[in-house]
């Protein structure tokens, strides 16, 4: 429905263009949503997109100008005079205007640090010094600091003085003259408390603060953990150096969700969206790991021809395997999912690990039973496969699910703990690792019972 919407308003807006009815397009736009603008001028041709952005009210052009991608923001600013461009710089927060310098291209960086303020271009830096997936780098300098000895009737003054220019002003921050962090203040607490009350009193002391370089998945899980809209970020000696709001955080989850995805589906993660890559990029993010998982499921065809002879003997045996690969890929599947959802929301930690196993050992043996008996019936009814034969293939069935579930669940948890990112021993290795060790399960036991 947005989409049809988004449709619409530009068809309107290069007909008004057109004709030249540049009034009425600047009235349109000035009803619609900076994120609805920014949508609508993606629809556009690329020739149009500047001339209605400057037909944007100047009170909506620098959000409009964030929620636009990357492309369309390096067209504006190479078809912006200076003056344009130091309009629209001036308005960006800074941790915006710091997202956006980070993804262009150096000759783009220098016009817009150029046009910046001094100060402003300071805080920018200040903030691209950190690391990419630090608080750091997805904090904004702007926001309200008050001093213990205020009164409420001085913080309000402080408050209408200097919040205009700020991101949010519905928690303000007390802080010493050292910048160290004291305690937190709400506007709603500054309102209904009397006028000659000092901060001190009334202030939060408890607060839950991130420090510059923590992980930022570690500050998006605190938000969610804590119910917050705004987090503090504070140095090593506690320090007060700039504010994480809730809209930057939804943009890392997204971020961290959608890479996730992509690297349980063993592909390279992009940087652009899916329709903006090219099929070069799409083809080196996914070969290397095609290439990688294609000789590592070799193994199971050196086990297949090894035993091969031994296999022939009993073609149920041969007509079998699919099944048993695919259902032991899918409970490791089951298993690494769920356990790499529980490490990305921080309910499983390293040391959990044996508790982890212990669990998914008792449901494995619930489920592994459930499809052995199921499946002995059924080879037994319908195949006209020998008892022994059935007993095989159902017993390997058991002893593949508790494996898998096993190796499903602890691979992503050793990942993390030396490091790596528990998504990517999801689906694609751990069915590789799997295939192999059911396989060689399954013809052991076959020559055990069948000799």
């Amino acid at each position: 429905m947005a989409e049809i919407t988004n449709n619409t308003f530009a068809d309107t807006l290069v007909l008004l263009l057109e004709g030249k009815k540049y009034s009425a397009a600047r009235d349109v736009l000035e009803t619609m949503h900076p994120a609805d603008i920014a949508a609508m001028l993606e629809e556009c041709e690329s020739e149009k997109v500047p001339l209605l952005f400057r037909l944007i009210p100047k009170e909506i052009a620098a959000e409009t100008f964030v929620e636009m991608d990357e492309d369309q923001q390096q067209l504006l600013i190479q078809g912006f005079s200076d003056s344009e461009l130091k309009e629209v710089v001036d308005e960006l927060y800074t941790d915006d205007a710091a997202d956006i310098v980070g993804e262009m291209p150096a000759n783009v960086v220098r016009r817009i640090l150029k046009q910046a303020d001094p100060e402003k271009r300071k805080m920018i830096n200040e903030i691209l010094k950190y690391p990419e997936d630090s608080a750091g780098s997805i904090m904004t300098t702007e926001y309200v600091s008050l001093r213990p000895d205020m009164t409420v009737e001085d913080a309000i003054k402080r408050i209408r003085r200097t919040g205009i220019d700020k991101e949010t002003i519905n928690t303000c921050y007390v802080i010493d003259e050292n910048r160290k962090l004291q305690g937190i203040v709400t506007i709603r607490s500054l309102l209904l408390s009397e006028e000659n009350v000092l901060m001190s009193e009334i202030m939060v002391e408890e607060v839950i603060s991130a420090l510059t370089k923590e992980d930022r998945e570690a500050v998006a899980h605190d938000f969610t953990k804590y119910d917050l809209s705004v987090m503090p970020v504070v140095d090593e000696e506690n320090r007060l150096v700039g504010i994480v709001t809730f809209d930057d955080v939804m943009d890392v989850l997204q971020e961290e969700t959608t890479e996730d995805i992509e690297k349980m589906a063993a592909i390279t993660p992009l940087e652009k969206p899916y329709l903006k890559t090219a099929v070069s990029k799409m083809f080196l993010s996914r070969i290397p790991w095609l290439l990688i998982l294609m000789f590592s499921a070799a193994f199971t065809g050196l086990i297949i021809t090894h035993f091969e002879n031994a296999l022939a003997s009993h073609i149920a045996l041969v007509a079998s395997i699919p099944m048993l690969m695919a259902t032991g890929g899918n409970c490791g599947s089951q298993a690494s999912v769920t356990v790499i959802r529980g490490l990305s929301l921080g309910e499983i930690e390293f040391r959990d690990i044996l508790r982890v196993i212990w669990k998914e050992i008792r449901v494995a043996v619930l489920c592994g039973v459930t499809m052995a008996a199921v499946n002995y019936l059924k080879l037994m009814a319908f195949d006209g496969v020998g008892m022994y034969v059935a007993a095989v293939i159902s017993l390997t069935l058991l002893v593949t699910v508790i494996v898998a579930k096993v190796v499903g669940c602890s691979l992503p948890m050793v990942a993390s703990k030396i490091g790596f990112d528990p998504a990517v021993m999801a689906s694609p290795f751990i069915t590789t690792i799997i295939d192999a060790v059911s396989l060689g399960i399954y013809v052991k036991i076959a020559m055990t019972i069948l000799q």
